[in-house]
C-alpha cells in the first residue's frame, strides 16, 4: 500500500539554520496496517507526515502508494487519496462555512475522479452526510447548517475526521490529532478514529505523544529518532511490551534515554 525507500530532507541546507530532518528513511505499510509513530520532538515524525502528503519534495529516495510512485505529485493531487488531520481543530474545516457545505466540499475534492468539476451536491448526498454525521453521537446532524466556526475543538475535530474519511482515502495521516483536546473529547475521538479506521479498513499512519496509546492502537507501533525509524514492532512482540519495553527498547537502538518529559508523563 505505501512504500518509503530511503527518503531523506534537509531543510535551508547551506545555511546556518541547516537542519537534517529525514535519514535515508524506509518504511512499508500493507493494505489495513495502522501503525502509531512516537519519537522526540525534532525526531521527524510530523515531517514523515509532511513528506507523504506532499507538502515538500523529499531530497533523495522515493513513496509509493498502492503501487503509484507519488514522489513528485504535488500536494493536492495527493489529497485526493490521502486524508489528513493535524494536532490543530482549527485546521482542515472552514470556520464561516457551514458543516454541510465543509462536507460538500470534502466530497467532491475526494470524489473528483468519478465526478466532474461542475458536480453539485444533492439532496441524498446532504442525507447522506446527515447519515454519517449521526455515527459521530455529537448531535452534528441536526445542526448541518450552522457554521463550522460555533463548534468546540473536539466537534470541530470529530467533523474533520469525517470529512477526511468521507469518500475512503488510500491512506490516512494522524498528526497528534488528539492532543490539542481535554481527555474525555479526546477519547471520544480516538474511539472514533478506531471504529472508521477499522470498519473502513482504512491504512493508517498516526503520530502520537502517548506511548501507551502507541501500543494499544492500531497493529504497528514505531519510534523514531535523528529522522529515522528506531523500532518497528506489531503481532505478538507488541502485544506483550509495555510502557518501560518501550523505554529500555529505545535507549538500547539509540544508545540514550528519551528525554521528551511530554511523552513520559502521558498516561
Amino acid at each position: 500500500m505505501l512504500r518509503i525507500d530511503h527518503i531523506s530532507k534537509t531543510f535551508n541546507p547551506g545555511t546556518v539554520n541547516e537542519k537534517t530532518a529525514l535519514r535515508g528513511l524506509s518504511l512499508h505499510l500493507k493494505p489495513g496496517d495502522f501503525a502509531s509513530i512516537i519519537g522526540s520532538n525534532g525526531a521527524g515524525k510530523s515531517t514523515l507526515l509532511g513528506a507523504i502528503a506532499g507538502i515538500f519534495t523529499v531530497d533523495s529516495g522515493s513513496i509509493a502508494l498502492d503501487g503509484r510512485d507519488i514522489t513528485f505529485t504535488p500536494d493536492h493531487r495527493r489529497s485526493v487519496v490521502i486524508g489528513r488531520l493535524f494536532q490543530d481543530p482549527l485546521r482542515g474545516t472552514a470556520p464561516s462555512m457551514t458543516i454541510e457545505e465543509n462536507l460538500a466540499l470534502a466530497y467532491l475534492r475526494s470524489a473528483q475522479e468519478r465526478t466532474n468539476p461542475f458536480s453539485r451536491i444533492r439532496r441524498r448526498d446532504k442525507e447522506f452526510f446527515a447519515e454519517k454525521l449521526k455515527l459521530l453521537g455529537m448531535g452534528l446532524e441536526d445542526r448541518m447548517r450552522q457554521p463550522v466556526g460555533l463548534l468546540s475543538g473536539g466537534q470541530r475535530q470529530a467533523l474533520t475526521l469525517l470529512m477526511a474519511t468521507l469518500v475512503t482515502p488510500k491512506l490516512l495521516l494522524l498528526d497528534e490529532h488528539t492532543a490539542a483536546l481535554d481527555p474525555g473529547t479526546a477519547e471520544k475521538v480516538l474511539e472514533l478514529t478506531r471504529t472508521i479506521v477499522a470498519d473502513n479498513r482504512i491504512t493508517c499512519l498516526m503520530v502520537t505523544h502517548n506511548m501507551k496509546q502507541a501500543l494499544e492502537l492500531g497493529s504497528r507501533t514505531l519510534m523514531m529518532a535523528d529522522g529515522n525509524i528506531v523500532l518497528d514492532v506489531s503481532g505478538e512482540e507488541r502485544a506483550g511490551m509495555t510502557v518501560d519495553d518501550l523505554l529500555r527498547r529505545f535507549r538500547a537502538g539509540t544508545g540514550r534515554e528519551l528525554d521528551n518529559d511530554r511523552m513520559l508523563l502521558s498516561d
